[in-house]
């Protein structure tokens, strides 16, 4: 049985968090590409991870109620609005974990989302359409040199 978004609670990062988001952040992207050695770039990504928090990004993390384990986290940019990551754990991969982190940056987004999503991602483009966001071009991403799509949500 699918947790329900009851079963999820948000609080803002802190510290003793790093740990347990870095591993799920590596698991999720290596599930999602499993071409690219994410645990090789678990350095890169606590650096880049604390680059983010330096610059006033917000970071909200979802834990499951019932064991007290994070489930998944998002990273907003409170003033422009850009959500840098957004990952869950692979097995919370269909539950509301996603969604109820989206919807919270959605509530406190300065009227406009935008982020890249990787086009050998469909679950992760299937998500973000699924909750409003508009697909407004292609790009690469710098890392991986992968193609990647610019989307953007806007408040109505």
């Amino acid at each position: 049985m699918k947790p329900s978004a009851l079963h999820y609670a948000l609080h803002g990062f802190v510290d003793g968090h790093l740990v347990e988001l870095v591993d799920l952040w590596v698991a999720a992207w290596t599930k999602a590409m499993p071409a690219i050695g994410f645990e090789a770039r678990r350095v890169w990504f606590v650096d880049h991870f604390q680059l983010l928090r330096d610059s006033g990004v917000a970071v909200t993390c979802a834990f499951d109620e019932r064991n007290g384990e994070m489930a998944g986290f998002i990273t907003f940019d409170p003033e422009s609005g850009h959500i840098d990551q957004l990952a869950v754990a692979p097995k919370h991969w269909g539950s509301p974990a996603a969604g109820k982190l989206l919807i919270d940056a959605m509530t406190r987004a300065p009227g406009i989302l935008r982020l890249e999503v990787n086009q050998d991602n469909p679950r992760a483009v299937r998500f973000y359409e699924k909750h409003g966001f508009h697909r407004r071009a292609a790009g690469i991403n710098p890392n991986s040199g992968l193609r990647t799509w610019h989307y953007e949500w806007t408040r109505r």
